[in-house]
């Protein structure tokens, strides 16, 4: 039995779109952020400019701070559960910038007149343990009196600044790496809608729990430069932001991108979120389509994803082995190769 099943309210009940598919468009996102000033540091190695995972700010020659927040409304029944995504989440940006999670402060919004209290400290258990897990500090945080609830985490990491992974590192000839499969806001949708077989809804959980904390060691361990985490703008989203901050291009091979069970069968069903065509329309004018492209394929590669795994570049020569170190590791079954990166062409991303 889980804690869901123990406390019986059903934070799903309180939303319509709940996790990273919750996220502004990425389209109206942009423009408004092409109308705020940059700010210019010399002690920011990364700022908004490459619109990457946090912002990261060098103290000294050893030491670099990485800066992130992330919340959203629910992703799942149990609150208990909420927490561990929402926190595994937010700590993944710094996962994804090769840190270590130092420091985090909850960010909760919840009314105690819609859900009951217990509800509340079991999303809070819930992203303290996830906290704990990653090594990490939880050192306190904010609550508003609001509804649907949201929560997540604001986290300061840190980074040798030699070893600062950001998504502007790409170069041409490198093989592009999945550490998790696709699908979630396709399992969630069908779970919303009474579609959703259990074992398969159930892994989609597990794996948007899963902290990419081995990913982060296995990136320095081959010392890679360049990576990004899989979040609400979809694959298709996140590797665009990627290639245009490395002014290269991308390809995809959509065969080779693994996805949860049944995630393509419920999109062959019609249940297609509406976050997947908003991402779909952000990455429309910059991405080639193959003509023999499977349509629901294309559509899960702007599928939202909540929790999801990093896309990593790598040497060619260390592609396979790299593979190999997240299988043995047991936590990344799916662990695949799904694209390369090319010289800059006519679009940024490829799609087959």
């Amino acid at each position: 039995m889980n804690k869901y099943e123990q406390n019986a309210f059903d934070l799903l009940s309180t939303v319509e779109y709940g996790g990273c598919s919750a996220k502004l468009s990425p389209k109206q996102l942009e423009e408004v952020l092409l109308k705020l000033p940059l700010i210019k540091d010399d002690r920011l190695l990364v700022d908004i400019e490459t619109h990457d995972d946090a912002g990261v700010y060098l103290l000294n020659d050893d030491t670099a701070l990485i800066f992130t927040t992330d919340f959203f409304p629910p992703i799942c029944s149990d609150p208990y559960q909420f927490g561990q995504i929402a926190a595994s989440n937010a700590l993944s940006d710094v996962y994804a910038m090769g840190g270590t999670p130092l420091l985090a402060l909850n960010l909760m919004m919840f009314s105690a007149d819609k859900i009951p209290m217990e509800a509340f400290s079991q999303i809070m258990q819930g992203g303290l343990d996830k906290v704990s897990e990653s090594g990490a500090i939880l050192v306190g945080g904010h609550t508003i009196d609001d509804h649907p609830p949201k929560y997540g985490l604001a986290v300061v990491g840190t980074v040798h600044p030699d070893k600062l992974i950001t998504n502007a590192g790409a170069e041409a000839g490198d093989v592009l790496i999945l550490t998790k499969p696709i699908g979630t806001g396709a399992l969630v949708a069908a779970q919303r809608l009474g579609m959703a077989i259990k074992e398969d809804y159930e892994q989609a959980l597990a794996q948007m729990e899963l902290l990419n904390k081995t990913g982060a060691e296995i990136a320095a361990r081959y010392k890679l430069k360049a990576a990004t985490d899989i979040t609400g703008f979809g694959l298709l989203g996140h590797a665009l932001k990627m290639a245009k901050a490395s002014g290269l291009s991308l390809r995809l091979n959509t065969q080779n991108i693994p996805l949860l069970d049944s995630a393509y069968e419920i999109y062959d069903e019609g249940c297609i979120p509406g976050a997947a065509f908003r991402n779909l329309e952000f990455v429309d004018k910059d991405v080639s389509f193959s003509k023999e492209l499977d349509y629901n394929r294309k559509m899960l590669c702007c599928d939202a994803q909540t929790s999801g795994g990093l896309l990593l570049c790598a040497k060619q020569k260390d592609a396979a082995e790299i593979v190999r170190a997240f299988k043995n590791t047991g936590k990344h079954p799916w662990c695949s190769i799904v694209g390369e990166v090319i010289p800059k062409g006519r679009k940024t991303v490829y799609v087959d």
